[in-house]
């Protein structure tokens, strides 16, 4: 496995795989690597020739009390993970080598970026469009592959592909649980053992919320509010949001139909954690007790 630190020995790499006619599978991340990041690896090892990770905790997508500086981080571990799933590529920029001192160029969105997480994270899917954006020119894949927990930013950068014209395909992968139902990420190591199993209720939640669109429920009223009452039930969780949104355009909807987004966040602590379901998927599977 080729480990690139720089975007020259990157290129270099991509320009000898290009010249042979190989497709290429992009698949960003900002490290710290769990199962639902695999899961993105083994869909581009499978869709195409060659596979590039990206390990990058990219600064731009932080608001200055949010966590950049504590993000969980081990390379090495990392690196150890992609090699066994086969990657071909793993690209780790330092930030100065994707920004230069004097950077002032940035990638932004409205509509689509503005509610849901965009509301209370202001700088996060700029930055997301901006580095993306230096990615994709770095890298020049064919598919670019990112989970469908995170919704809204997966509905961000499709527009945001269709809209600047990239030759690429953006594929969106299903999202990875725990035993529990609870959504993989590199944030739930915050959780303490008691945050952990409270947690559980995100996911049980929605579930219920799912189970209410199947029985015939399609007032986004009253699947926000039941949602509402069942988070409600768990003293520690802290509600940033619940809402019903068109699946595409991310704007509120009234009346749910197949494809909208039903999307939750709320805090744990001091650990913020996201989840959603499109209506007409599968339940989520969580344990019963």
């Amino acid at each position: 496995m080729i480990i690139a630190k720089t975007i020259g020995e990157a290129r270099a790499v991509v320009h000898r795989w290009k010249a042979e006619a190989r497709t290429i599978g992009l698949c960003p991340t900002m490290g710290y690597l769990h199962e639902g990041h695999l899961s993105l690896m083994q869909a581009s090892i499978r869709d195409n020739d060659r596979t590039v990770a990206t390990v990058f905790v990219n600064p731009l997508q932080f608001g200055p009390a949010e966590d950049l500086a504590k993000y969980p981080r081990d390379f090495e571990r990392d690196c150890r993970m992609l090699e066994a799933e086969g990657v071909d590529m793993v690209f780790a920029p330092d930030a100065s080598e994707m920004y230069a001192e004097d950077f002032c160029t940035f990638v932004d969105m409205t509509m689509v970026s503005e509610g849901l997480c965009g509301r209370s994270r202001p700088v996060m899917f700029r930055g997301v469009c901006t580095v993306l954006t230096k990615l994709i020119n770095i890298v020049y894949p064919n598919r670019m592959y990112m989970g469908k927990k995170d919704a809204q930013q997966l509905a961000v950068v499709r527009r945001m592909v269709r809209d600047l014209n990239f030759n690429l395909e953006v594929v969106g992968c299903p999202t990875v649980r725990e035993e529990d139902g609870l959504a993989k990420s590199s944030r739930n190591i915050y959780l303490d053992p008691a945050q952990r199993k409270a947690a559980g209720v995100l996911s049980r939640s929605l579930r219920a919320a799912q189970e209410a669109i199947a029985a015939g429920q399609t007032e986004s009223a009253e699947v926000i509010r039941l949602l509402r009452s069942k988070l409600e039930e768990e003293p520690m969780s802290d509600i940033d949001y619940v809402e019903a949104v068109d699946g595409l355009s991310m704007q509120p909807v009234e009346r749910l139909k197949d494809g909208d987004l039903v999307a939750v966040a709320i805090r744990i602590g001091q650990t913020r954690l996201i989840d959603n379901f499109l209506v007409g998927d599968p339940l989520i599977d969580v344990l019963r007790s």
